[in-house]
């Protein structure tokens, strides 16, 4: 049996420890078995093996990392804070408190400019009536934000616990959610979808911009919009009923075909039965300039409208909901399928957005909660 050095057996285990090698190949190279350089591994200590040189450096890259991991912090506590730093100490140490559980209080004083010991005896004093007003309003907030999908800012945000019977105004739920980090989830740049290349009749504009409708189903709009998918693209119709912004039609389909239109038109006036002379307005997309939906259309007594060419703000109340929508749910995650996507729409739409999504354009109430008041 080959009895092997001391400075063989270090050398051995540096090899095995810094070469990114595995060990098998290892022993294998060195001509030794692979359970005796796993004992010599574990015999001599990592640094035992490093010369003082890489020692020096050893110790100044760890110096750096835990620079970077401060600094990385640091930058994420000022993401958080930023809206709070110009705030008076108090608002600044309640800060700290809601978030001690994820970085550190010394880091979260030193961010944010105020003391530890200011800190704990903030702590220590009793809890005033206001800020257990507050707790209360935080607790209401989150729950609102939460049934909401986070689309809630300041001025809805208020209006639900308003409804909800607490005494609060937008100063104060505005500070309470900048203090706890809460925001409502942003939109995206929109993206044209119509295929306006057609050489098919364009009905005129009869809308010109005008979106405001005094009784219900005397103007509908409808647009299409499409849904990434792991299994392709989820292409999706809907129907605006512009009196509420209630969504009344609505279909899916794997394809950007007429059918899709019209299957969401059939659904509309299903529900609504509109009477003649309502207009449905569109953009020039080959699906509702198709034959077969100008006849549905005249068929249900519907009068076409068309937007301007290239102007998707001349239907802008439908890519406002398919923006909310995009936001508020689809955005938030990936779809594996098809199927569930539709699944997620269907609850969106029925579950949140014509039941209780509130619309600054209808006073900060629902769709389904303004056709009730105004019937």
């Amino acid at each position: 049996m080959i009895k092997h050095s001391e400075e063989f057996k270090q050398e051995a285990v540096r090899i095995a420890l810094t070469s990114g090698l595995p060990r098998e190949r290892v022993a294998s190279d060195l001509g030794v078995g692979k359970s005796t350089l796993n004992k010599w591994v574990s015999h001599y200590r990592p640094s035992d093996l490093v010369s003082a040189p890489q020692a020096d450096l050893a110790r100044e890259n760890e110096r750096l990392r835990l620079e970077n991991r401060v600094l990385r912090e640091e930058r994420e506590v000022l993401k958080k804070g930023d809206s709070v730093l110009r705030e008076p100490k108090a608002v600044r140490f309640a800060f700290v408190h809601s978030w001690r559980h994820r970085w550190s209080v010394e880091l979260l004083c030193r961010v944010l400019q105020v003391s530890e010991r200011g800190y704990r005896s903030w702590r220590s004093r009793p809890i005033s009536r206001r800020e257990r007003t507050d707790m209360k309003v935080l607790a209401h907030i989150r729950e609102q934000y939460s049934l909401s999908l986070g689309s809630y800012g300041r001025p809805r945000m208020t209006m639900e616990l308003k409804e909800a019977g607490l005494d609060v105004g937008e100063r104060r739920v505005g500070r309470l959610m900048r203090i706890n980090g809460i925001k409502p989830v942003r939109t995206r740049k929109h993206k044209v979808t119509t295929d306006s290349h057609h050489r098919l009749g364009v009905a005129a504009n009869w809308l010109d911009g005008d979106f405001a409708a005094n009784a219900p189903n005397r103007k509908w709009a409808g647009d299409i919009t499409y849904i990434w998918t792991s299994e392709g693209w989820l292409y999706l119709a809907v129907i605006l009923d512009l009196h509420s912004r209630r969504v009344v039609g609505w279909a899916v389909s794997d394809r950007m075909k007429k059918d899709l239109a019209i299957r969401a038109l059939d659904m509309a006036v299903r529900l609504r039965k509109p009477p003649q002379g309502c207009i449905f307005h569109s953009d020039r997309g080959s699906q509702y300039c198709s034959y077969d939906y100008q006849k549905k259309l005249q068929a249900y007594g519907l009068r076409p409208s068309m937007s301007g060419k290239g102007n998707c703000y001349d239907n802008s109340a439908v890519e406002t909901f398919f923006k909310s929508l995009k936001a508020e749910m689809i955005w938030r995650q990936s779809w594996p399928t098809r199927r569930q996507a539709e699944a997620a729409i269907f609850l969106y739409i029925n579950g949140f957005y014509n039941s209780r999504r509130r619309h600054s354009y209808l006073d900060g109430i629902s769709p389904l909660a303004f056709e009730a008041k105004v019937a």
